[in-house]
């Protein structure tokens, strides 16, 4: 899997703001680097250049300075075509300058004795007569220069203040980006998951998805607004680094780039001795996701059942690992990353010094006080990002591991959702030599055939395991049969797609699953089709009008979490709501009355024989007594029909149903009153 190239794709996306906020790093890198250029400018033509040849003149002109009745300009303010008279030093010998009368052959080392300036060099020895300048004199002398070193001075300024604007900016505008890049990659996440197919979820804790789907996007995130911007911003300074120590010293600016083949063959190396470490990580939050998922959902059961010691212990052994290999990648980092960088700044500095402090530092070398401020400088910042790049290198690893699981998610295999809306269906529903397996070996559905048509009611009854469930699983398309055919009206509804199919199809499950909101919008489930007036109506069908009535927000009452604060049979009865508003050709009923009360029973019983008419009607029946008016019942052991028939006949045979209606009968005739 090329997770690069995948997450190039949802850059691409928004490309224009990525380059827009790339576009404002180059000026902020730019602005920012342009300040050691500045200050090598400032110091050396402007600070320093006052050591530079002067001459006398008689022209006039504001870089004219008068000293002891003669005017004198400094060499690089003449034109080409100007004439120029004696040539004069100004040279500073400790924290003194002094005003030499002279042109010097040569410079080295400089002493003062008051009145003569003596210069030595490799045995030579020069001795000039000089003038101590005052502080009156030597300001007339840097005067000229004022103007520029000022303007260079609010340059350097405004650079840096523009460079802060445009830092603002590229950090807004990548953050904003990288958000845009995680929001589009969230909703991809959670439409795959409606693609996914159910066997897919069958394989995978709930709680694992759920990291997914958070936990794994938001390291993405990181990716995105931390690590590829210390990334991103550190090529860029580096590169641009890399141009001005060039156009500074060519020598030098090549000893420097070797830094960059060390920097990828560290972080090659890092990312394969940390990526194991990475990959156990994110299993292991992902498994304690899974797990806390699991126990707060099965809370009442774990307190009923006093395993809240065995559930910490196996969640302290998930926990200890995600420790010992989170330890393991910083014992990595601290060994390595902080060293690579002190080795190599340690090593660069060396370089410098070497270079800067041997012959190349003599005074007739073309090397200035200003150049080793800016390479110094220059140095120094070249460092900074790859500091920044070597601190990112573990959150790199967890990041692209994290991609790596999103993308795992997104490749498997679903059923894209359609939107539009396929007509009614008449219900007709016909099962031909159906087997069925969840797993290869293991058939729960043997050989099964059945025909139910529009306006009837068809039961299953058998024992837990003989593949009731299975067969509304099959019609729905949850999961595929290996052999036979089954059909909708005569087509196969594996030529049907699958949402069209479902949307034939109501369902009522033995739990009764409710969502966050109203009573209303879990009966619409927030389709504009199913206005209040349809809501009213399918309630009242139901007889859940009347059960529903004492809440004091009605249709409107809010609804918690899985509907915690409803009992059973008014989730039930909003389940059945649910199902008849959709109005579809096929209504299923998973056990659907096997939890409620003798009363709501009574209600949905009743209601049943309106909800019935004009459509096929499937039952998974566990109460007998409930399906004694199905056009056909079917009664399923192992995955086989052993019989079929209405209840009087079956009663007659005195087969399987007979020995399970008498049982339940026997056995509601012992209950205590």
């Amino acid at each position: 899997m090329n997770v690069a190239k995948k997450l190039a794709k949802y850059v691409l996306y928004y490309k224009r703001s990525f380059a827009g906020a790339l576009l404002l790093l180059l000026l902020m890198v730019a602005a920012e680097l342009s300040g050691p250029l500045i200050a090598k400018q400032l110091i050396d033509v402007h600070v320093l250049g006052i050591e530079k040849p002067w001459y006398e003149t008689m022209t006039a002109g504001e870089h004219v300075v008068a000293y002891n009745g003669k005017a004198y300009k400094r060499s690089d303010h003449f034109d080409q075509k100007e004439e120029r008279g004696r040539e004069v030093r100004i040279i500073q010998v400790q924290r003194q300058f002094v005003f030499v009368p002279s042109a010097l052959p040569f410079d080295g080392e400089r002493s003062w004795d008051g009145s003569q300036l003596t210069i030595k060099r490799h045995g030579d020895i020069a001795a000039y007569p000089a003038a101590v300048l005052t502080t009156e004199e030597l300001f007339r002398f840097y005067e000229p220069e004022l103007a520029d070193i000022l303007n260079l001075i609010a340059a350097y300024f405004g650079l840096l203040l523009l460079a802060s604007f445009f830092e603002y900016g590229q950090m807004y505008g990548l953050q904003v980006s990288s958000n845009r890049v995680i929001q589009k990659m969230r909703i991809d996440v959670l439409n795959q998951i409606h693609r996914i197919p159910i066997p897919y979820f069958d394989q995978l804790p709930a709680g694992k998805i759920v990291s997914s789907v958070t936990n794994d996007t938001e390291a993405v995130k990181e990716l995105f607004v931390t690590v590829l911007k210390n990334f991103f911003t550190g090529a860029v300074y580096i590169a641009g680094i890399l141009t001005a120590l060039f156009l500074l010293d060519v020598r030098l600016a090549l000893i420097c780039i070797l830094i960059i083949p060390i920097l990828a063959g560290w972080i090659y190396l890092y990312h394969k001795l940390a990526s194991k470490y990475s990959q156990v990580i994110r299993s292991r939050l992902s498994d304690m996701n899974g797990m806390i998922n699991e126990s707060i959902q099965c809370m009442p059961v774990i307190r009923a059942f006093s395993r809240q010691r065995r559930i910490q212990q196996e969640f302290d052994e998930i926990n200890e690992q995600y420790f010992k290999y989170s330890n393991k990648l910083l014992n990595l980092k601290a060994l390595t990353s902080n060293n690579l960088v002190t080795v190599l700044r340690s090593l660069a500095l060396a370089t410098i010094i070497w270079y800067f402090g041997g012959a190349s530092l003599s005074h007739q070398a073309l090397i200035t006080f200003g150049m080793i401020y800016a390479f110094v400088e220059y140095v120094e910042r070249l460092f900074q990002p790859l500091v920044g790049m070597v601190n990112q290198l573990s959150q790199l690893n967890h990041s692209l591991v994290s991609a790596e699981r999103v993308f795992e998610l997104m490749e498997e295999e679903g059923t894209d959702v359609v939107e539009d809306k396929p007509p009614r269906m008449k219900g007709d529903v016909r099962f031909e030599n159906v087997s069925f397996a969840y797993t290869d070996q293991n058939y729960v559905l043997r050989d099964v055939s059945f025909e139910a048509k529009q306006g009837q009611t068809i039961a299953f009854v058998g024992h837990t395991g003989s593949g009731k469930s299975s067969i509304m699983n099959v019609l729905l398309r949850f999961y595929d049969v290996q052999q036979g055919t089954v059909t909708l009206d005569g087509r196969p509804i594996h030529t049907i797609p699958k949402q069209h199919l479902r949307q034939q199809i109501g369902i009522v499950l033995q739990e009764p699953f409710l969502f966050t909101g109203t009573i209303a919008s879990n009966i619409s489930l927030d389709n504009p089709d199913i206005g209040r007036e349809l809501i009213e109506e399918s309630l009242r069908a139901v007889g859940a009008d009347r059960v529903l009535a004492n809440l004091p927000g009605g249709l409107d009452e809010p609804v918690i979490e899985k509907g915690s604060t409803l009992s059973v049979g008014q989730k039930q009865l909003i389940c059945f709501s649910r199902a008849l508003a959709y109005n579809p050709s096929i209504l299923i009923l998973d056990e659907a009355t096997a939890n409620i009360d003798s009363e709501t029973e009574r209600l949905i019983q009743a209601a049943l024989e309106v909800v019935k008419k004009g459509r096929t009607t499937l039952i998974i029946a566990h109460r007998l007594s409930t399906i004694r008016h199905a056009d056909n019942i079917l009664v399923m052991d192992r995955g086989r029909i052993e019989e079929s028939g209405k209840h009087e006949e079956l009663m007659q045979r005195q087969g399987i149903y007979y020995q399970m209606y008498q049982l339940q009968m026997r056995d509601r005739a012992n209950l205590p009153v």
